[in-house]
């Protein structure tokens, strides 16, 4: 099983710093793994989110604001953190409308953040952490960060099975990383059903989807 990236935080920082002037032109253009679907991928997280204007809304990994400006056209209220510093710069210069920080989403969030949201969001940023770190991560934001009726929203690189995954592993093996635990709906499913979580997913490309999450609350 995927453990996570083995960059180091500093490492992994650079990356995404030096990728931020050019982050969504690459993706958007993208026609092929691992961004493959990337604009519908991202309309249909807003599909599903099923907002009405005033609702608030936490992007983590906001990134350059992509995903951000989709909900502020919806007339909703934005919050959005991401580790990297010329990220939200640019998020800043596109989104000037959200609440913006630059923080670890996996650590201790800002006390500015620390309420309660009606939807969180997320896109093309978890499949960096291990699975039962996601797992943990969603549990708590579930439990501690979502309002009465709320729910999380994932986009990002996945198939529908592990053995779909195995497969894609093969065809684009030139660009495949190791190091990042890209999703498996079967297993996540499996994995946030035992922690008390309700998944479902669709598959929108050959290589990205949606999750969405919702406190169980049969229990």
């Amino acid at each position: 099983m995927c453990s996570g990236s083995t960059m180091t935080q500093m490492d992994r920082t650079r990356l995404f710093d030096g990728w931020a002037d050019h982050y969504d032109p690459s993706a958007a253009a993208e026609d092929d793994f691992p961004f493959a679907g990337y604009e519908r991928i991202l309309d249909e997280v807003v599909g599903l989110a099923d907002v009405r204007p005033g609702m608030r809304i936490l992007d983590l990994g906001v990134g350059t604001g992509n995903l951000a400006a989709r909900f502020l056209r919806k007339s909703c209220l934005v919050w959005g953190m991401d580790f990297s510093a010329k990220m939200v710069a640019q998020a800043r210069a596109s989104v000037p409308q959200a609440t913006l920080v630059r923080a670890n989403l996996l650590d201790e969030w800002p006390i500015s953040f620390q309420q309660r949201f009606d939807r969180v969001v997320s896109a093309y940023v978890l499949h960096e952490s291990a699975l039962d770190t996601r797992v943990k991560l969603l549990k708590r934001i579930a439990t501690d960060r979502l309002s009465p009726g709320g729910r999380i929203l994932i986009a990002d690189i996945a198939f529908p099975t592990t053995s779909a995954r195995a497969e894609a592993s093969q065809r684009w093996a030139a660009s495949w990383d190791e190091d990042e635990c890209y999703w498996a709906a079967d297993e996540a499913t499996a994995a946030c059903n035992e922690a008390g979580l309700l998944a479902t997913y669709r598959q929108l490309s050959a290589c990205g989807g949606v999750f969405v999450f919702t406190l169980d609350q049969s229990g």
